[in-house]
């Protein structure tokens, strides 16, 4: 099963990982979104959330940038990354990502 988390500001794809106000989780079953559940991050501080994300049993993260400090943690900790992905709503990303027709671009953070 692929689990995916997708950060949120504002009620849409948080483009700077760091800064979501909350996480949605969604779990996947045969290639379909089988339930999405909300989760409030902890503090933000060098590698909590990876730790964090990896407890919630999260497989691949899909974000707007996410600086390579935790880029590194979290493919040190078999959880896939997804960065630069164009705007869609978290729903259709994990469908993209389910379907592989995901598109990672640029990464936009540069820290």
């Amino acid at each position: 099963m692929i689990k995916v988390a997708v950060p949120i500001a504002n009620n849409a794809l948080s483009m700077h990982f760091g800064h979501a106000e909350q996480f949605l989780v969604f779990d996947t079953e045969n290639n379909q979104i089988s339930g999405t559940k909300a989760h409030s991050p902890p503090p933000h501080e060098p590698g909590t959330y990876p730790r964090w994300l990896g407890s919630l049993g999260v497989t691949d993260i899909i974000a707007g940038g996410l600086g390579q400090r935790a880029i590194d943690i979290f493919l040190q900790n078999g959880i896939n990354v997804y960065t630069g992905v164009n705007i869609a709503t978290p729903e259709e990303l994990v469908m993209q990502l389910l379907n592989g027709t995901l598109v990672a671009g640029v990464n936009l953070c540069d820290h």
